[in-house]
């Protein structure tokens, strides 16, 4: 067993003893602080008014960041949602697997069941988990899925105790929403079908029916099932009674975070919480369209915002706030058109989601996975900005080293204890973050950038995205060039052959904390 062992003074973890210190001491001794982590979609750097934006209000966020540590240099592991949340909930680098891409809506469980994961270790330490939003990261196994019964294995395999999920994105069938594994107010006598590979007969579908899209329409792709005036990506039919109504997804998914937080406040829990704001179909509720002036984009981070703000009331109401731990992150950074004609890029204006860097969602250039980041604990922190490099695949050790846990040797292997750096008391981080961009792998370590070369595409016009992907190495000094413009590599040979050869040891080794 590795234990993670911390000396923090004063923290709650530590509030009875160190996580190193007397054996004999039972770890119920400890007072545990709640952890609540807020996952949003497709929000990036820039997207957020604590981060510098300045035609959207988002005064919940602005009060966890003013109240909390607000980071500037956080990282999520993947430029896109599966491999992202993969890292997150399994402490290992996604493209240590090669079937961790975008999941479709019928991908079956990514994550093993024998795999150790996060909620699980928070089991192991006395908490009641509980997930509720997006998930993507599959359900069910290959012998087969029954939409209509129960779904197994999924989040309670994993070591989720309530799960409130939808299986995939809004963008993708069954647009449905499954309650520990059982697809909520499902009619029996109007079974669900799932295929990414045929129509249904007798099933219209967008590219044929745009009469039929009218709420949104497609710019590129999803044009296959329509549910709700919107064709979405892959074909369903059946489950009417069961079909989400995609103005109410944010309500649906607020009420029942904040009911497993009623549920359970007389005892220690972890949620998770994903948010499906602000990935698309972007379809706010009407009490939030026309707020921002960006159309449904810019009024779907004004839904996220009072998402945020309903977690709160709920923690306070119930004298929570103080010892909860809330970390608020992205699981990658922005895109503007992703899919639909909702007047994202039209609207825009001179707001910037991508705030001063290159890049965004599926791109190996940093906004593709530098994204907000800020942890907000009144009880052990004090309010600050931090430069501390951080990356979420800590988020299983650090979880650990919080709550005074050992760690089985195959649990966790690319993620370390970055417990003072979340809590403001380390400035630096860690040495290195991995980056997971569609076209291949880059490094930050100091001040230096190296993205690995790729013959691949450069740039995607349907999204408007460079990829990052260069025949030749890119190497950046984001201390001078955050925006990544100025290739040093034919300068410094040297760093690049350093920070070629890190990645290389990384990706042949699993690492150890």
């Amino acid at each position: 067993m590795k234990q993670i062992c911390i000396s923090v003074p004063g923290l709650v973890a530590l509030a009875a003893f160190s996580a190193c210190g007397d054996k004999n001491v039972k770890k119920n001794t400890v007072v545990k602080p709640n952890v609540v982590m807020i996952l949003a979609d497709d929000i990036g750097y820039g997207d957020l008014a604590a981060y510098g934006a300045t035609r959207v209000e988002t005064p919940n966020v602005d009060r966890l960041a003013g109240n909390g540590v607000r980071f500037t240099n956080a990282h999520a592991v993947a430029s896109t949602s599966t491999p992202s949340r993969y890292s997150l909930l399994t402490g290992q680098y996604a493209f240590r697997r090669n079937d961790t891409g975008v999941a479709r809506g019928n991908a079956f469980t990514i994550i093993k069941p024998e795999q150790e994961t996060l909620p699980r270790m928070m089991q192991q330490a006395g908490y009641t988990t509980g997930v509720v939003g997006k998930w993507h990261l599959g359900i069910g196994d290959e012998n087969g899925q029954d939409w209509n019964g129960l779904l197994i294995p999924g989040p309670k395999e994993l070591g989720f105790d309530y799960s409130y999920i939808m299986a995939a994105t809004g963008d993708r069938v069954p647009c449905v929403f499954l309650e520990n594994q059982r697809v909520a107010n499902l009619d029996p006598n109007d079974p669900i079908e799932v295929s990414y590979d045929q129509p249904f007969p007798g099933e219209p579908l967008g590219k044929d029916h745009p009469e039929m899209l009218t709420v949104q329409r497609p710019s590129h792709g999803h044009d296959m099932a329509i549910v709700n005036g919107v064709s979405r990506i892959g074909y369903m039919r059946g489950g009417k009674t069961a079909l989400w109504q995609d103005q109410n997804i944010a309500d649906s998914i607020t009420v029942k975070a904040v009911n497993f937080i009623e549920t359970n406040k007389n005892k220690p829990f972890f949620l998770y919480f994903g948010t499906n704001d602000i990935h698309v179909p972007r379809v706010p509720h009407p009490r939030f369209s026309g707020k921002t002036g960006m159309g449904p984009r810019g009024d779907a981070i004004a839904e996220f915002d009072w998402s945020v703000g309903q977690i709160i009331a709920a923690l306070e109401k119930n004298g929570l706030l103080e010892n909860t731990m809330i970390i608020l992150t992205s699981d990658n950074g922005p895109v503007v058109d992703d899919g639909y004609q909702d007047q994202a890029v039209e609207l825009l204006g001179d707001h910037k989601p991508w705030g001063p860097l290159r890049g965004g969602k599926y791109s190996s250039f940093d906004a593709g996975t530098r994204v907000p980041f800020i942890v907000h604990w009144p009880a052990k922190m004090k309010a600050n900005t931090s430069p501390a490099l951080v990356s979420q695949v800590d988020m299983y050790a650090t979880m650990a080293a919080l709550t005074g846990q050992q760690l089985p040797d195959n649990a966790a292997p690319d993620s370390f204890d970055q417990l003072q750096a979340w809590t403001g008391k380390d400035d630096k981080g860690r040495e290195y973050v991995m980056e997971y961009g569609v076209m291949g792998l880059s490094v930050i370590q100091g001040d230096w950038k190296y993205i690995v070369p790729s013959d691949r595409e450069a740039y995607w016009p349907w999204t408007n995205t460079e990829t990052g992907a260069d025949p030749n190495p890119q190497l950046y000094n984001l201390s001078e060039d955050v925006g990544e413009r100025n290739n040093l590599a034919v300068q410094h040979p040297e760093k690049v052959m350093e920070l070629d050869a890190l990645i290389r040891k990384v990706r042949e080794t699993s690492e150890t904390r």
